[in-house]
């Protein structure tokens, strides 16, 4: 009886083990004690891609691609939603095109606009920080510019997000990856 129990203790333990690790990682790796976040650096290798929009015209136009830890994906395929400490980093590119013989297709190039960064809290971590809130800890950062540019979440991102705030505030149904397809 004695094993059964320890077992059972050990599976349970080993099943919450990514989820906390992830949440452990983010919150030491890209977010500071007073809830500033930050960049991460190597997102595009180590980071899974979700999937990309482009958008032809406009303050946004161009590419953006959208990338999540892979532990992130195995959580949302199982459950339909993020873990605390998933980080959703959005790259904007400007993009190019020509005529080719297949049309005229549009590509992402080197011309980086910037970079959007989405860390979920399902602790509420920092109720005071105007950085955080409804689930999320937000930042948009800029080529030249050091640090999280956004200043208030409310009045310089969630606008944006406010059609998607059935889905956890997260455009989902452009990101293929998440559903396995």
């Amino acid at each position: 009886m004695r094993s059964i129990l320890l077992a059972t203790v050990i599976l349970t333990m080993t099943a919450m083990a990514p989820h906390a690790d992830l949440s452990d990682r983010t919150y030491d790796t890209w977010v500071t004690d007073r809830g500033e976040i930050s960049l991460p650096r190597d997102f595009r290798k180590d980071f899974a891609h979700l999937g990309s929009w482009f958008v032809p015209e406009g303050d946004a136009s161009g590419f953006h691609d959208v990338y999540t830890q892979p532990e992130a994906v195995a959580h949302y395929r199982k459950t339909g939603t993020f873990p605390d400490g998933a980080v959703i980093v959005k790259e904007l590119r400007a993009n190019s095109g020509k005529p080719m013989t297949t049309g005229h297709p549009e590509w992402a190039n080197d011309t980086l606009k910037q970079w959007f960064v989405m860390v979920k809290d399902g602790k509420n971590r920092f109720p005071g920080n105007a950085s955080w809130g409804d689930g999320w800890g937000w930042a948009l950062f800029q080529p030249g510019k050091k640090g999280n540019q956004s200043t208030n979440y409310k009045s310089d991102c969630l606008g944006c997000h406010i059609p998607a705030k059935a889905t956890d505030w997260i455009y989902v149904e452009g990101y293929p990856t998440l559903s396995g397809n």
